[in-house]
């Protein structure tokens, strides 16, 4: 996304009114660009780099080194963009409403559970483009200024930046929920030198409730808050490129690419909504495909199913891999076992080995 060195001259003779109208202004084109929300906020993220700081130091992020290696960069938005002062951050909603019902599908073991915001387009691109339109405006308003568009793209804290900017305070599974929308949802963010006015931060509304928490397959959200990525789902089937650990194995169940218990089981999905367009509906059936039939892909059919898609970015291996580990939790059945025989000679050894684990689920061999 384009990085602008520019000033900003033409706003350097706009007024404190005009920058409120301004804001206002911002809220309105970005909701006619098709984003559910916009807020802004400053960049003063003390709070969260705290904590960021304590899930580093437990350990929790695994093998995503990226976590540590940006270092101060993540909470100070300054240091990522020198001259930031404002961030404008964005929500899109992306509930598939025309995908299977996702409770069916995880109780069929013998069909692929998919995260639902990867059923459609990458999101990257979508929110991109949008992200792109939205300071094109900007710029036809006050002329060129400094900004920055990120999704999902950078070290951003881009959850405490959304929660500061109103959009949503962080649930106990570690996501962002909006009181009248859920939390079926992506972030974007415009990093800006533009003196903007700031929204009040969002309230959480959590209360008691502990559903995320018990629901978890791995335990992975090991408190209000803590969400230990080693045992989650998601990381294991997105982030992770080696070995799945064995214990773990069997808590995935046919999820072969990330997990949305937390989010299904929370009282407050009950007021979201299906995105809007097409983008985010499911494609090539993937909200209810055959594990046998995902797990026959070879490398071209892969890539030709997943192109535009987030999936692509874990490859073929790590899709073979998942989805071995899924096929050892399904029924025993000779189709099955079949399928897994004839990936048991594959050239990668992660495959062949997560297929050895999966036929002994079966008492093959």
């Amino acid at each position: 996304m384009k990085l602008s060195s520019k000033s900003s001259p033409a706003s350097a003779d706009l007024t404190d009114s005009d920058f409120a109208q301004l804001s206002d202004e911002i809220k309105q084109w970005g909701r006619e660009l098709g984003f559910q929300d916009v807020g802004i906020s400053d960049t003063d993220l003390s709070h969260d780099e705290a904590h960021l700081l304590r899930w580093l130091d437990d350990s929790f992020h695994g093998d995503m080194d990226y976590m540590q290696r940006h270092g101060s960069k993540r909470s100070r938005p300054a240091e990522l963009v020198p001259g930031t002062l404002r961030i404008i951050s964005v929500r899109m909603d992306y509930w598939p409403g025309n995908a299977a019902p996702a409770a069916r599908t995880l109780d069929d073991p013998l069909r692929a559970y998919l995260s639902r915001y990867a059923l459609g387009r990458d999101y990257h691109k979508v929110l991109r483009n949008r992200l792109q339109k939205l300071a094109n405006r900007i710029e036809a308003r006050v002329g060129p200024f400094g900004y920055r568009a990120f999704t999902d793209s950078a070290p951003v804290l881009e959850k405490a930046i959304a929660q500061k900017a109103g959009l949503g305070w962080i649930g106990k599974h570690t996501n962002l929920i909006d009181r009248d929308g859920g939390s079926w949802f992506f972030l974007g963010e415009l990093f800006t030198d533009l003196p903007l006015h700031v929204d009040p931060p969002a309230q959480p509304h959590c209360g008691t409730c502990t559903s995320c928490i018990d629901i978890c397959p791995t335990r992975a959200i090991v408190g209000p808050w803590r969400l230990d990525a080693r045992r989650c789902i998601s990381y294991l089937t997105i982030e992770l490129r080696g070995s799945i650990p064995e214990p773990l194995r069997k808590l995935i169940g046919n999820r072969i690419y990330g997990c949305d218990d937390c989010q299904l089981v929370c009282p407050w999905n009950r007021f979201a909504r299906p995105g809007a367009g097409d983008d985010f509906q499911p494609r090539h059936e993937l909200d209810s495909a055959a594990l046998i039939t995902l797990f026959g892909w070879d490398e071209t059919q892969f890539l030709r199913n997943t192109e535009g898609s987030a999936i692509r970015r874990i490859g073929h291996i790590s899709w073979l891999r998942n989805i071995a580990v899924a096929l050892g939790n399904a029924p025993t059945d000779a189709s099955v076992i079949a399928a897994l025989q004839a990936r048991r000679t594959h050239p990668s050894e992660l495959v062949r080995e997560h297929v050895m684990w999966a036929l002994a689920q079966h008492d093959c061999s």
